[in-house]
């Protein structure tokens, strides 16, 4: 018989909505399993108050907790669960008669008589959601492998067939029945909790499987804040296809500088600044940002290392207005604090600013920055290469600040080689010449054209950022320590 796919449920999550392309498929049975604290229960509130916004009855069974205690966590997320049936499968003897929804606590009796109670409780309410919470209740009972395998492959086929769309909460567990849970089932997430040396936790997920069903794989980060999970799906830069048409150069308003790039920056390209601390760079990219906003363009700027009032005290003394076109809404400017922010929830941000607010320049400064919020430095290019090529479809123009370790010459170092990943690759160096020390700026790489290959020297005065002449009168500026030619 000819394949007819499942109506989608979706799980009032909707980065997670995006993740299972268009929520879970409906009338089945599907395990959410995670160390303690990753959102198992919000994510199971969540996926029933779905439910009651399009007219379907929800039912919340909880084995482990209390009614009360699972009302707490509702109000803690400001959830509202009156339209939400909770039943608690607890001792009647401390449950006054009245209570419909309780039945007896697991401890006292048998694996089977928990499950013959649940399933009355399904067959007196019809809910077409069922949350059941947890799992590992069960696994208690059962005592052997085969009786709970076989206790939850009764429970799965009698959901089935009254088309109901439960999830199964349950703790990770090393031990096999946790693999003869995730067979029995017809999908699987998982959620984890990753500490970090400094700052939050990182929080992500992971689709083990959904039968019969495509979605979104690899891990997706997200959080937990107030009104429940936010997912952050991991961005996939080939669905974002590039428009073919022509996009004029990007100016910096400086012209010696649009001059070392032939006329200016590609748009859609990416442009890594090299240099040691203090060097310029940031004040070379807030110098784009502006010049983008003056021809009314719309900026953003992420710094991970500087305090706005820092950044336009510095601009306004380099006569560069950043803060009028921030304040007029030309330029977003946001500081990130990587001890409180996943890679994940970094990303989703410029991605959802590029399409809601047309950005035609982010820049992102820094680098360094960015890397710490990583909790394992192995992804940072991975991640990069996604974020540059989804701006690059975009036909945004992208600048990245990366600071080396060191000073002067040849001993500068970057903490990572992501050269290869920008178009265009800007450094900034310090030499030493008639007992000064100076700035030079020069462009070592251009992927979409040609460029100056001279290095310049870069004067920042009192209301004037100016790029000067080639250096033809010097050798080895990029040392540090040049020579003058006579």
């Amino acid at each position: 018989m000819p394949y007819v796919p499942l109506p989608r449920l979706s799980t009032g999550i909707s980065g997670l909505d995006e993740v299972l392309h268009g929520g879970f498929p409906a009338g089945r049975t599907y395990l959410i399993e995670g160390d303690p604290g990753t959102g198992k229960t919000t994510l199971g509130m969540q996926f029933l108050i779905a439910g009651v916004e399009k007219g379907e009855k929800g039912l919340y069974i909880t084995l482990a907790e209390s009614r009360e205690e699972i009302y707490q966590v509702a109000a803690s997320h400001g959830i509202d669960l009156s339209q939400i049936e909770v039943a608690e499968v607890r001792d009647t003897e401390k449950t006054p008669e009245n209570q419909d929804y309780t039945v007896f606590h697991p401890a006292e009796v048998e694996l089977s008589d928990v499950m013959e109670a649940v399933i009355r409780k399904i067959e007196e309410l019809s809910p077409a959601r069922v949350v059941i919470d947890s799992m590992s209740e069960f696994r208690m009972l059962a005592r052997e492998v085969v009786r709970y395998r076989r206790q939850v492959l009764s429970l799965k086929e009698f959901l089935t067939g009254r088309n109901c769309t439960t999830l199964l909460l349950d703790d990770r567990s090393p031990s096999q029945t946790e693999v003869q849970l995730q067979t029995v089932t017809h999908g699987v997430i998982r959620l984890e909790s990753l500490p970090r040396e400094y700052g939050i936790k990182r929080r992500r997920l992971d689709v083990i499987k959904i039968r019969a069903s495509q979605f979104r794989e690899g891990y997706h980060d997200y959080v937990i804040d107030r009104g429940g999970l936010r997912v952050f799906p991991r961005l996939v830069s080939r669905e974002h296809r590039e428009q073919d048409q022509e996009r004029p150069l990007l100016p910096s308003g400086i012209a010696e500088l649009d001059a070392m790039f032939d006329g200016g920056i590609d748009r859609g390209s990416a442009t890594l600044v090299l240099g040691p601390a203090g060097c310029g760079k940031s004040t070379i990219c807030a110098k784009f940002a502006v010049s983008a906003a003056e021809r009314g363009e719309r900026a953003a700027i992420f710094t991970f290392d500087e305090l706005p009032r820092s950044m336009f005290k510095r601009c306004t003394a380099l006569g560069i207005p950043l803060r009028k076109h921030v304040e007029s809404g030309a330029i977003y400017l946001q500081q990130i604090d990587p001890a409180e922010l996943s890679p994940g929830e970094f990303i989703e941000r410029v991605a959802s600013g590029v399409v809601e607010n047309d950005w035609s320049v982010v820049v992102i400064d820094s680098l360094n920055g960015l890397l710490n919020a990583m909790a394992g430095e192995h992804a940072l290019t991975v991640q990069l290469h996604e974020l540059l090529s989804y701006l690059n479809q975009m036909g945004v123009a992208s600048f990245l600040v990366m600071a080396q370790y060191g000073l002067l010459g040849q001993a500068m170092v970057s903490p990572a080689d992501v050269s290869y990943l920008a178009d265009n690759v800007m450094l900034l160096r310090y030499f030493e010449a008639l007992g000064e020390v100076r700035q030079a700026i020069s462009v070592v790489k251009r992927r979409g054209g040609s460029h100056e290959k001279t290095i310049r020297e870069m004067v920042m005065n009192r209301n004037s950022l100016r790029i000067g002449e080639p250096l033809s009168g010097f050798r080895g500026v990029l040392s540090g320590t040049p020579e003058i030619l006579r």
